[in-house]
């Protein structure tokens, strides 16, 4: 008798039936840049993101929320001038990182507000960690971080997310937390995060490139998979909420592999060089970016990922929703 897989895909409905992965706005974050000016000032290698004043980053997530998708990532674009050696700006009580926190929390009460915890958006060296004689110093920067964590915490975000790949930054922002009373504040951990070049767009948006040197001396080398295994127990064992994967397509493999490992949360980042691939590549008329980005971010689902980060999360959203309107 022959075999007719085809009979599972002769129509819509049937497909509906026994598809295996979704993919719905409830699964995606929108990563937002923030700025001090009043104005938009538009990100070119990333066509539709923009550093954006605090009430129009209020603005953005309210669509983004409107449209159902829960959370947002901040990214705090800071001049020159509020930069040093220890990412002093990050603890102020008063800076761009927590007056956007505040806004978004008082407007939005519902959205759930995910912050970034690094020194480089901070850092007069641009790196993640603090820099003494030209190398990166890992317990000396700790207290920064968990202090950075417990500030944002304070003003309001809901799951702080250490992307610096410093050893042992888990467990000093969990004690640093839970001592300032910050029990319900979650973790996504920056678990599995390579060095990778598809981040340049990323980089331009905040100026946070390293002024001098690189980054692989903490964050994970492309080649290899084994140290994922690692990197998760640890994590996990430190207190970790979500064990994040970082570049998203580039790594599907690690992210099919870290979801057989733990039964926590897995957060992919459709990074900012997969979204401006796609975007340049339709700018020239080569692919269809609606239809590509939504095909990326099942793909990421597919591999076992339970949230995606993603710049495209509100075009996302809104052609899910038109596609479901549509059924």
């Amino acid at each position: 008798m022959l075999a007719r897989p085809r009979r599972n895909r002769r129509s819509a409905g049937i497909r509906g039936l026994i598809r295996e992965t979704t993919l719905d706005p409830a699964h995606l974050v929108l990563p937002l840049f923030v700025h001090a000016a009043d104005m938009d000032q538009p990100i070119l290698s990333m066509p539709g993101c923009a550093r954006r004043s605090i009430a129009r980053t209020v603005e953005v997530a309210r669509e983004a929320l409107s449209l159902g998708v829960p959370a947002v990532a901040l990214f705090p674009a800071l001049d020159e001038a509020s930069k040093d050696v220890r990412a002093s700006a990050s603890t102020d009580a008063d800076g761009l990182l927590a007056r956007t926190i505040r806004a978004l929390k008082s407007a939005l009460p519902e959205l759930v507000v995910i912050t970034d915890v690094a020194m480089d958006p901070y850092s007069s060296d641009g790196h993640d960690g603090l820099v003494r004689d030209g190398l990166i110093v890992n317990d000396e920067t700790l207290p920064i971080l968990a202090a950075m964590a417990v500030a944002q915490a304070r003003a309001g975000a809901d799951i702080v997310a250490p992307s610096d790949m410093m050893d042992g930054r888990v467990a000093a922002i969990r004690m640093a937390l839970d001592a300032a009373g910050f029990t319900e504040v979650g973790i996504c951990s920056y678990c599995v995060k390579y060095a990778s070049a598809f981040y340049g767009p990323f980089r331009q948006a905040l100026d946070s490139a390293p002024r001098s040197g690189d980054k692989k001396t903490y964050q994970m080398d492309p080649a290899n998979t084994r140290e994922a295994e690692r990197e998760v127990r640890l994590d996990e064992s430190e207190g970790a909420d979500w064990l994040m994967v970082k570049p998203g397509l580039p790594y599907l493999d690690v992210i099919a592999r870290v979801r057989s490992l733990t039964a926590l949360p897995i957060a992919a980042y459709h990074v900012s060089g997969e979204y401006a691939m796609l975007r340049a590549a339709a700018a020239q008329g080569w692919l269809d970016y609606e239809r590509c980005l939504l095909e990326s971010l099942l793909s990421l689902r597919r591999a076992g990922a339970d949230l995606i980060f993603t710049y495209g999360a509100v075009d996302a959203a809104r052609l899910l929703r038109n596609a479901k309107k549509g059924g």
